[in-house]
């Protein structure tokens, strides 16, 4: 992944994380090795709808399941419709359950 851009290399993590499971912005960037650049992760997000392939982005969440990033879907109820639609359920713009359905990169790609 060295030759990725930060970017990439955050797209590719994403990609793998497995309908109706989501994982942290912070998860993903310590996973990357740039413990602290949550929010680069968050802005790597914003700009997902760019991606080809596509990139699941709703599925990325803040460390404590609330759906931040709602507001860069196409409507500010979309990115809980797409959790929903994966069987995921939200109450108050937060992941019921979010400890049990979180995805660690750290730990789900181990070698």
């Amino acid at each position: 992944m060295e030759d990725l851009s930060f970017y990439q290399q955050v797209y590719q993590v994403v990609r793998l994380i497995p309908e109706g499971r989501m994982s942290s912005y912070g998860a993903i960037a310590s996973y990357l090795g740039t413990k602290g650049s949550a929010r680069m992760v968050g802005y790597a997000m914003n700009a997902a709808h760019t991606a080809f392939p596509s990139v699941p982005a709703h599925r990325v969440l803040n460390r404590n399941g609330l759906l931040t990033g709602k507001f860069h879907f196409g409507t500010p109820s979309m990115m809980q419709q797409l959790l929903e639609n994966e069987g995921v359920e939200v109450i108050d713009d937060k992941v019921k359950n979010f400890k049990t359905l979180f995805w660690d990169p750290a730990i789900e790609l181990e070698p």
